[in-house]
């Protein structure tokens, strides 16, 4: 399974938003702080809006923020945002062209392969769902304390 790069950057973009709380901060802004393409990092942004994940604000002061308490938002919410809810295997049930094959049998429910597959998405999933933008933001404040502070002056003085 491969995912869009777009769910790093919006991750990513989820938790300096928790580093500078209330304030509307713009694409451009976000993009130069990883020097992202502007364009691609917006059309992120505007899935998480979307999605109810950060909410936009038109005008000169605008930009976006989030749209809900960071422990509100899972990992699971942001992927899901970005590439979609669709589930990364596909069973297309090739077995009813297999000899002895059942026409009638629906294999996706009864393939043993299809069921591995579909039990290890849904491992993948429960683990993005038990995982919230505010425990990364407590982890990156707990590896690297000076992160917070740092994003903070960063973004106030390109204000400038």
């Amino acid at each position: 399974m491969k995912m869009n790069e777009g769910v790093e950057w919006a991750v990513h973009s989820c938790v300096n938003l928790c580093f500078v709380p209330g304030e509307a901060v713009t694409a451009k802004r976000l993009a130069a702080f990883y020097d992202l393409p502007t364009a691609y990092l917006n059309k992120q942004l505007q899935a998480l809006t979307r999605a109810g994940i950060l909410s936009s604000t038109s005008g000169p002061k605008g930009g976006f923020q989030l749209a809900k308490p960071a422990d509100k938002i899972t990992l699971l919410d942001v992927v899901v945002a970005i590439d979609g809810a669709d589930e990364a295997f596909r069973c297309t049930e090739i077995l009813k062209a297999g000899p002895g094959a059942d026409p009638k049998a629906d294999y996706r429910k009864i393939c043993l392969v299809s069921q591995a597959m579909r039990k290890a998405e849904l491992t993948y999933r429960r683990e993005l769902a038990s995982q919230t933008i505010a425990d990364l933001v407590a982890d990156v404040e707990a590896t690297y304390p000076r992160t917070a502070d740092n994003t903070r002056r960063w973004f106030a003085n390109l204000k400038s």
